[in-house]
């Protein structure tokens, strides 16, 4: 269903780096059920702002004031000395800390703990977003149009919001809904 076209307007991707997604995201919505178009352009556009338009699939580290506050959360799981770099954002979604790296490598098959660059590889980095889309109930969201309790869950806040929807809004429109 996704097209290197759907993926670049619902992503505010080029073309040509669109192209390069098209697989994996269709693999991992497939997998987890981001099935229809609704769910398809709210999750496109929450992974377009999360990863800059399909650009990084590893958070910039400054280290940022933010950055250095990961070190020692518990509510992150990052417990040894380390864990807030080790295991900062990474994948499509930017999943973050210990306790996420953890319970993604066990639903996902990754050695994340040992190795959580993987989330940087194409395949792993669409799958641990479409598993955090789907683990978090964020299909059923995008089926009651729920676009913001969407980006709060994801995001914590409404951090970019508005570039946010107006990814929405274009991912709808190339898959055919306005």
């Amino acid at each position: 269903m996704l097209t290197a076209q759907i993926v670049a307007a619902g992503c505010g991707a080029t073309i040509l780096r669109a192209a390069q997604w098209v697989q994996p995201i269709q693999t991992a919505c497939d997998k987890y059920a981001v099935n229809t178009p609704l769910r398809m352009a709210a999750f496109l556009a929450q992974v377009g702002v999360e990863s800059g338009r399909l650009c990084f699939v590893r958070e910039m580290w400054g280290p940022t004031q933010a950055q250095t506050g990961y070190e020692g959360r518990a509510d992150l799981g990052n417990t040894q000395p380390g864990d807030g770099k080790r295991f900062m954002g990474r994948g499509l979604i930017q999943i973050t800390g210990r306790h996420n790296y953890s319970v993604a490598a066990a639903a996902l098959g990754l050695d994340l703990l040992n190795h959580p660059e993987l989330l940087e590889q194409p395949a792993d980095a669409a799958l641990s977003a479409a598993w955090f889309w789907s683990t978090h109930g964020l299909n059923e969201l995008a089926d009651q149009g729920q676009f913001q309790t969407i980006t709060r869950r994801i995001n914590g806040g409404l951090t970019a919001y508005s570039e946010r929807l107006q990814l929405y809004g274009a991912g709808k429109k190339a898959l055919g809904l306005a």
